[in-house]
């Protein structure tokens, strides 16, 4: 026979194991939720990553077609005129220039790498900058080279344009032009660089 008090005990010992279950069962939601912003949140960094390295990614085109040709003053005060350069193959650099760090230390390295001059290339670096604005930079960034000064005509024939993160500036990009004058390879580098011994690599094996 159940005593009187026995009852409410087993009332008060239900009341706490169903309090303990609901909370049992809140946590246990709380954790999926917790879980399903994480994936989700995942999804979106990888959405965000596999968009970045797809933009980052190099674009290149082995059409070839004469070189248009083309005057462009120079930054140290003479001018330089690509069909006057006929009998040696010849890469345009063109580059966001001023303010672009990676854009003068990539002329840099070319500068260091010897291949270029063993193989007859001369490289143009070319840039939509006055001269006192890219010399600045040169001098700071200890770059040899002077840079042409284009007012944009020649990186839009040459379709640089618009191919960085500028649309009214060249991205970070090089054309390859062999010892006739034939345009043989263009090569756009989101990622604003590319190795001297992959562009040399690059050249020489267009040549």
């Amino acid at each position: 026979m159940t005593s009187g008090s026995a009852t409410p005990r087993a009332n008060v010992r239900q009341e706490k194991l169903d309090e303990l279950k609901r909370a049992q069962v809140e946590a246990l939601r709380r954790r999926r939720v917790v879980a399903g912003i994480w994936v989700v949140g995942l999804i979106a960094v990888a959405v965000l990553v596999t968009a970045a390295l797809l933009s980052a990614r190099p674009e290149q085109s082995a059409a070839t077609r004469p070189a248009p040709d083309f005057t462009l003053p120079v930054s140290d005060g003479t001018s330089v005129t690509l069909s006057d350069l006929r009998g040696g193959p010849v890469i345009l650099y063109f580059s966001e220039g001023a303010g672009c760090d990676t854009c003068l230390v990539q002329m840099a390295e070319i500068e260091k790498d010897p291949g270029f001059a063993d193989a007859g290339i001369t490289v143009l670096p070319i840039v939509m900058n006055s001269a006192d604005q890219i010399n600045s930079e040169r001098e700071r960034l200890g770059v040899t080279s002077p840079f042409l000064l284009d007012d944009g005509t020649v990186s839009e024939e040459y379709g640089a344009l618009g191919t960085g993160m500028h649309a009214g500036l060249p991205g970070h990009g090089f054309v390859l032009i062999d010892a006739d004058g034939v345009q043989r390879w263009q090569g756009d580098y989101p990622s604003m660089w590319l190795a001297p011994a992959d562009l040399l690599d690059e050249a020489l094996s267009r040549l």
